[in-house]
């Protein structure tokens, strides 16, 4: 949606900035297999071929808004700044968590890192996992909310349920006309998860609406919050802010201070304690993928509520959701109703769509056998690309090997394997003890056990390459490094 003129002018001239904060810290368990720990769903392009974090940084721009400002932790920096690469896009900061302590630290260190450059500026926390289809509403709905945040109040958003729903926590309104407004409307009281018989009792009623853990405030209205309602916290917050380090571009935390803080949401710390408080209603679509039912209702199911992503085959099914994730592979489906199907290449969940909740027990399940398909991704990324097993046998493992254009893996050496590089796209710049060399296609190298050497790709096409490793030992942790340009131990 294209802004008037008088829109523009009265962003630019009478607003101040909106510094979008994307909270991106999170490693849910519900979307298993596609979504894991090492790779959670928020990297995932789950609706569309954005990734949620990618459409998120998207809907959070524009005229009127700053670059974002991330928070996430050390195993996901290098995805977040290839993902907003990707997008075309940049952030004014990416924060790294020493470790997740859940909402309320993540937004205080944001607000202390904010408040050094734009203290009196406004800030739109949201997380980097929802979907929000109408970007321009989101932002015409944000625009109503900031002449109160402007004025010192916390602004939440609000959505109004299209359905009695007990996987969210609801926001309580004055009124039925109140919840249908347009405009920032007073807070009453915040309702935790449900069960279904009160879900029903509030979609009836009319004036609850699902709290979407979306605010808008200042800087300093948040800041005075944090002191009054958790001076604790705050004290703490100032020495992780004050105490961090600058690794990379990213900027470290300090873990001392960060590990005494609370795990506390910002619901619990602030906002059900403030009295500052307002809530914009939206009516436009959204979810928080908490599960395959929403992904299934999100992606738009036909007319017999089927839904294929792809190469999957649905058969006379109904009510069904069919995704295929591994290349060179077919899913068909045949006669199913009410099921759940994600094929990935090394695991596969079946599930009765009734059900799909109970997925974090699937996970736990995994976990509890020592199966690494529970929290590891098939796709391994790292810095300075990616890489994923092929096959893997008895003192032997093949692996395929993608490195950006420009990127460098460490140099390094094992204690227990050799290696046999092949090259199959791209040039590669290949160290091995004292010798460097250039292999381009159908080139290969040798890499004897404990010989120092290096891969570095120093053209402008990614390069990729096929290794076999042999030995008796093949975990990723033989590996000794002796220089690394991302500063990994």
């Amino acid at each position: 949606m294209a802004m008037r003129a008088d829109e523009r002018e009265d962003m630019t001239t009478t607003y101040p900035v909106i510094h979008p904060v994307i909270l991106c810290g999170g490693s849910g368990t519900r979307l298993w297999p596609l979504s894991r720990k090492s790779y959670p769903k928020q990297f995932v392009p789950l609706v569309g071929d954005d990734s949620l974090f990618q459409a998120s940084v998207r809907r959070l721009s524009g005229l009127g808004y700053a670059a974002p400002l991330v928070v996430t932790n050390a195993e996901f920096r290098f995805i977040v700044s290839e993902q907003l690469s990707v997008a075309g896009a940049w952030a004014a900061g990416i924060l790294i968590e020493p470790a997740a302590r859940n909402t309320a630290p993540a937004v205080l260190a944001a607000a202390l890192w904010l408040a050094r450059t734009d203290p009196e500026g406004l800030m739109l926390v949201a997380p980097s996992d929802h979907v929000i289809p109408d970007a321009a509403a989101f932002r015409v709905a944000v625009k109503s909310a900031v002449p109160r945040a402007m004025a010192g109040d916390l602004v939440t958003f609000g959505i109004a349920p299209d359905r009695a729903e007990t996987g969210y926590g609801y926001l309580e309104l004055d009124s039925a006309g109140a919840a249908q407004a347009d405009t920032p409307q007073h807070l009453c009281s915040f309702v935790e998860k449900p069960d279904a018989a009160r879900a029903d009792a509030m979609l009836a009623q009319g004036n609850y609406l699902w709290n979407a853990g979306i605010f808008l405030f200042s800087v300093g209205a948040i800041l005075a919050a944090y002191r009054q309602h958790a001076p604790g916290l705050f004290a703490k917050g100032e020495e992780a802010v004050a105490g961090a380090t600058v690794d990379l571009g990213f900027t470290r935390l300090a873990a001392g201070p960060w590990a005494k803080m609370d795990d506390i949401s910002i619901d619990y710390a602030i906002m059900e304690k403030a009295s500052n408080l307002a809530v914009v209603p939206y009516r436009g679509g959204w979810s928080d993928l908490g599960g395959w039912e929403a992904v299934w209702r999100e992606a738009g199911p036909d007319d017999r509520g089927v839904v294929v992503s792809g190469a999957a085959t649905a058969l006379d099914c109904d009510d069904t959701l069919l995704r295929a994730e591994a290349p060179g592979q077919e899913l068909v489906g045949l006669g199913l109703n009410g099921v759940v199907v994600v094929a990935m290449p090394d695991a596969v969940l079946v599930a009765d769509k009734s059900r799909a909740q109970e997925v974090r027990q699937v996970v736990a399940n995994l976990k509890a056998k020592g199966a690494k398909q529970a929290e590891a991704f098939p796709r391994d990324h790292r810095p300075w690309g990616w890489f994923e097993q092929l096959v893997m046998g008895d003192r032997f493992q093949v692996k395929r090997i993608v490195v950006h254009p420009g990127a460098a893996l460490s140099l390094q050496s094992h204690v227990h394997r050799a290696e046999h590089w092949i090259v199959v796209a791209g040039t590669a710049e290949v160290t091995v003890g004292d010798e460097v060399r250039l292999l381009t296609e159908n080139q290969s190298v040798y890499i004897p056990l404990g010989s120092k050497h290096r891969l570095a790709n120093p053209g402008k096409l990614p390069l990729t390459l096929i290794e076999v490793q042999t030995g008796s030992y093949l975990g990723e942790d033989d590996i000794i490094r002796y220089e690394d340009i991302y500063a990994r131990g």
